[in-house]
């Protein structure tokens, strides 16, 4: 397959992955984003400028995680690789939980969709399996893509995903902490085994996620239990968990967002506030100022709200 264009501008959100009890399946896409511009070159080069996140430590040549998406897009079509100069302006935090990585990853795929005469070779589809090759599972990699609040799931050498509804008072919440934490030292101390009534637990709590967040919010607090990897992951971070703790003392439905350690709480609004997020006043907003009371110790809270249309991209002149 040939190219058919030469530059093109991708954004792609960050994204929670889990949801409490959808361990490595549920995910929801956030109102921050990453932007790419990707520009082919004539010469065997490679230049990644990036700005904002990461600036100061990610790879700028052939190591870098968009490149290498970008990469295995073209080769899964036949398509020649080329030279490439990145732009990246990064605002998700990266190592904290907020799908960086999956961003990274979808914005390189769908960078190579622009770039192929023929993007509808790189479906949602494609992308989707050829994204769980490069990150190992496709719970960020889903919502980023597809945006809002999704499932995916492995089917022999396919993954599939569906979007799930998000009721309109839903407002997801990310609370940041200064420090980071590695995915693979996360997954690291995770048992290779659970109690069978744990597992049960574990399936009765996903199935009531999925009509806690699209029909019935009120049940969200109970929705959002988890009894398979948050309290696993209390040796590494322990103030995530004793946020998450002290939130739900409170009644708010809080998670370890992904992987952590940000902490994502499920705020909900009044019926038929439709100001911006950043606007809204949550039933999470007076338990936050009771935690914090005022001292936030280097955490931010991002009031992101829901990204609706997941990935974009397209074509420059």
């Amino acid at each position: 397959m040939r190219l058919g264009a030469d530059r093109a501008r991708v954004r792609v959100p960050a994204t929670s992955a889990n949801l409490g009890p959808g361990f490595d399946t549920a995910g929801m896409a956030l109102g921050l984003y990453d932007d790419v511009e990707v520009r082919a070159l004539g010469v065997a080069d490679v230049r990644v400028d990036v700005v904002g996140e990461g600036a100061e430590d990610l790879p700028s040549g052939e190591d870098h995680l968009v490149v290498r998406a970008m990469r295995h897009a073209l080769d899964h079509v036949g398509a020649p690789q080329t030279g490439v100069h990145l732009v990246c302006r990064n605002r998700i935090p990266h190592g904290r939980g907020l799908g960086s990585s999956a961003a990274a990853v979808i914005a390189g795929l769908l960078g190579a969709r622009a770039l192929v005469a023929e993007p509808e070779s790189l479906g949602d589809d494609v992308l989707l399996r050829l994204a769980t090759d490069l990150e190992g599972h496709p719970d960020n990699a889903a919502p980023a893509l597809l945006g809002g609040a999704t499932l995916a799931w492995s089917e022999g050498d396919a993954v599939r995903a569906t979007r799930i509804d998000v009721h309109p008072t839903v407002v997801p919440i990310a609370i940041v902490p200064p420090s980071r934490l590695s995915t693979s030292h996360a997954r690291g101390v995770l048992p290779a085994q659970v109690a069978h009534a744990d597992a049960a637990w574990q399936a009765g709590r996903a199935s009531l996620l999925v009509e806690a967040l699209g029909r019935r919010p009120d049940l969200l607090f109970d929705a959002t239990g988890d009894r398979l990897h948050q309290e696993q992951r209390r040796a590494v971070m322990p103030e995530s968990l004793a946020l998450v703790d002290a939130l739900r003392s409170h009644g708010v439905p809080a998670v370890v967002s992904g992987a952590g350690p940000t902490v994502l709480a499920l705020g909900r609004t009044a019926p038929g506030d439709d100001r911006p997020v950043d606007h809204r006043v949550t039933d999470a907003d007076q338990a936050l100022l009771d935690v914090f009371g005022g001292a936030m110790g280097g955490w931010r809270i991002l009031r992101l709200g829901l990204s609706h249309e997941g990935a974009l991209w397209r074509r420059l002149p």
